[in-house]
């Protein structure tokens, strides 16, 4: 809807398929003498073209181009004011745009002509492109006024003698289509700005008691000249024993407005309607893409300098952390992944129990981990519970007060758990997020998510972390201290994001969640766009019932508050209407190579795309991640990025429906074996 809104928008106002062309003189060979000598109304309807002069002391004010919001209101003021009535040939977009002024006119008792839908050149437009021209207005006049015109002037026309070979033909097809074809006398050229008293001057017949049709524009421009001179050329011509009259009026012919009732009636409205609505969405949608770059660039530089301080600043949490750790495997149908996550687990460097909860299992993941007879590893097998149960038997089974919870597609470097533990020497925190990566980047889907973990999701973390307000720990990667997870009562059910969930629960309860950025882990990432859609679908709308279920932190005290305050309102800001938003700037980006300079928003869609990289590239480096692998960025822009959107407004209808998501159980394929190498770079302290 928002992209036929400004596509609407953008034809209306000429922005798109405008034709400025202008054909240049020809032979007029063609034309019959009685219409190049005749009069400035030439009538085609009949089976021989008749042409009609503007009677003695007659004169006829003919407006082209408009309505104007500025000019038209000021032209129609001085005509009031003298008692005159004129001819407005009127283009089919302004009068859509404008409609209250073509009430304006008609109550006022002037007369509207047609002046086509988007001002061309008809000589360069066939057939179909002229009917387009000519209905397109009469359903604007229709929906402004409830009006049809039968007077039509031509774009870029003068006067009768100017007809040659390619515009008579014009004519002659208007004239079958049952349209009177209005040219001019006197030419103001007032388009030219070339002074009032020049204007005057071209308007004052050459001949004294000499009939004219007087053109004039209220639209195109600066139309000051023009409301000035008109407040000298009426009373002039008056002096003179001139009267004024309507093209129509002047030849002794009744209006050439008709009454429209009906379907065309309603059509006109409704298409008046959607005009109105365009013309009000664009600069709406514009003041929403000022606040989306401002939320962008704001996020931006705010991760930018959060996460510089978070690297140097010092973290110092009190002496090492050497008590062994209960490491909790959640485990549902895992068999292509649990043997190497295992195996992650046994090569670890600080002392672990592993404890594999199979939450009933129909593929052998319980026998698999069985058969591999390791003595640290611990198989509790359940009925199908879902995951939250599943971790919280798992922390009824541990024997250690520090309990790390990760899945069971995700691998282990030997310090993960060392490094993931370290800050519990506080004993003000309660839970500690590492840093998930993507461990299957083959496919273009896996690098795109890569690049998204360590810009989207690591980034963040660093600006949450100096912040104090983390909003989630990892599911892949996670330390919790069990007094903690005592207090908030374990991991819940109630939404689709558990991890989340008890995150911001631990915050209500008082507790730190910090951010252990060389606590690496490997996860499998989704490798199709089904799987990727169901996760993220998931997370998303967990996301938001997570933040329902704990809005009450706003009006708390202390820690809680704090994270309500100032957490809750950055989720929302950044991880729900920032993206929401964000789609403008694709949109217009469309817009801008369509309507506008083609050149100049590529230029602009580069600068953001610019700044995106530069972060991009800054989040790499502290990560310790090669920039080479930054260039499918581009292709994520225009690709993932989109798909983000569109999971993210399912999920606003969802929970805006108060509908109920279930499980998504992703497939696996155990692509994720041993961790990479430990990479190296200035993330490494």
């Amino acid at each position: 809807m928002l992209v036929c809104v400004l596509l609407l928008g953008g034809y209306v106002r000429g922005d798109f398929a405008a034709d400025h062309r202008v054909h240049p003189p020809v032979s007029a060979d063609h034309v019959p003498e009685a219409v190049l000598d005749g009069g400035p109304v030439v009538d085609t309807t009949g089976a021989r073209p008749t042409s009609y002069r503007t009677p003695a002391r007659t004169i006829a004010l003919t407006f082209d181009d408009g309505p104007d919001p500025t000019w038209t209101p000021r032209i129609l003021d001085v005509l009031r004011r003298y008692g005159v009535h004129a001819t407005f040939f009127v283009t089919g977009e302004n009068a859509a745009r404008h409609p209250d002024l073509i009430r304006q006119m008609v109550r006022d008792g002037h007369e509207i002509g047609v002046h086509t839908f988007s001002h061309p050149d008809l000589v360069y437009q066939g057939s179909a492109r002229l009917d387009r021209e000519l209905s397109q207005t009469q359903l604007a006049l229709a929906g402004a006024a409830g009006i049809h015109s039968s007077l039509f002037r031509p774009p870029y026309s003068s006067t009768a003698d100017a007809l040659d070979n390619l515009s008579w033909p014009v004519v002659q097809q208007l004239g079958r289509k049952g349209y009177v074809t209005a040219f001019i006398d006197r030419d103001t050229e007032d388009w030219q700005r070339p002074g009032v008293q020049a204007i005057v001057d071209g308007a004052v017949p050459e001949t004294r008691g000499e009939g004219a049709v007087i053109l004039m524009h209220d639209a195109g421009g600066d139309r000051s000249q023009t409301v000035a001179a008109l407040g000298r050329i009426v009373p002039l011509l008056r002096a003179r024993g001139y009267h004024f009259a309507t093209v129509s009026g002047a030849l002794g012919a009744d209006t050439a407005n008709h009454r429209v009732t009906g379907t065309e009636l309603w059509k006109g409205r409704a298409f008046v309607a959607a005009v109105q609505l365009s013309d009000a969405a664009v600069p709406a949608l514009a003041a929403l893409l000022s606040a989306v770059g401002v939320l962008v660039l704001a996020r931006f530089a705010a991760m930018l300098v959060l996460a510089r301080r978070h690297v140097k600043r010092p973290r110092v949490f009190g002496p090492p952390v050497t008590d062994p750790v209960s490491v909790i495997v959640p485990a549902y149908n895992e068999h292509e992944c649990i043997a190497n996550t295992v195996a992650s687990l046994v090569a670890s460097d600080h002392p672990v129990e592993i404890i594999v909860v199979d939450d009933g299992s129909t593929d052998g993941t319980a026998d698999i981990v069985e058969a591999m007879g390791l003595p640290e590893v611990t198989v509790v097998r359940q009925p199908n519970s879902g995951k939250p149960t599943a971790l919280n038997t798992g922390v009824a089974a541990a024997r250690y007060e520090l309990v790390v919870m990760m899945d069971g597609d995700t691998v282990f470097e030997p310090a993960t758990v060392r490094e993931l533990v370290r800050p519990f020497a506080d004993p003000r925190v309660g839970a500690v997020a590492g840093n998930a990566k993507v461990g299957n980047r083959g496919s273009m889907i896996g690098r795109w998510q890569h690049i998204e973990y360590v810009m989207g999701f690591n980034l963040d973390r660093r600006m949450y972390d100096l912040m104090r307000c983390m909003p989630t720990i990892p599911g892949a990667v996670g330390g919790f201290r069990r007094a903690a997870l005592a207090d908030v009562g374990g991991m819940s059910d109630d939404t689709l994001a558990e991890d989340t969930d008890v995150t911001m629960a631990l915050h209500r309860a008082g507790w730190h969640v910090v951010y252990a950025e060389r606590a690496r882990a490997w996860t499998e990432a989704p490798s199709s766009v089904q799987q990727l859609w169901k996760q993220r679908y998931r997370w998303s709308y967990g996301t938001m019932q997570a933040m329902w279920k704990h809005r009450g932190a706003a009006l708390d005290h202390g820690h809680s508050g704090r994270f309500g305050r100032v957490g809750l309102p950055l989720i929302v800001l950044f991880q729900l209407l920032a993206p929401l938003l964000a789609p403008l700037i694709d949109i217009f980006a469309l817009y801008g190579l369509i309507f506008m300079n083609p050149a100049k928003t590529a230029l602009a869609w580069s600068a953001v795309l610019a700044v995106q990289a530069a972060c991009a590239a800054y989040a790499f480096r502290l990560d310790g991640e090669p920039l080479r692998d930054l260039w499918p960025l581009p292709l994520q822009q225009v690709l993932y990025r989109q798909l983000m959107y569109l999971v993210l407004l399912q999920s606003c209808a969802t929970a805006l429906a108060g509908g109920r998501l279930g499980w998504h159980k992703l497939r696996r394929t155990g692509e994720v074996g041993a961790p990479p190498p430990v990479a190296t770079g200035s993330g490494r302290r």
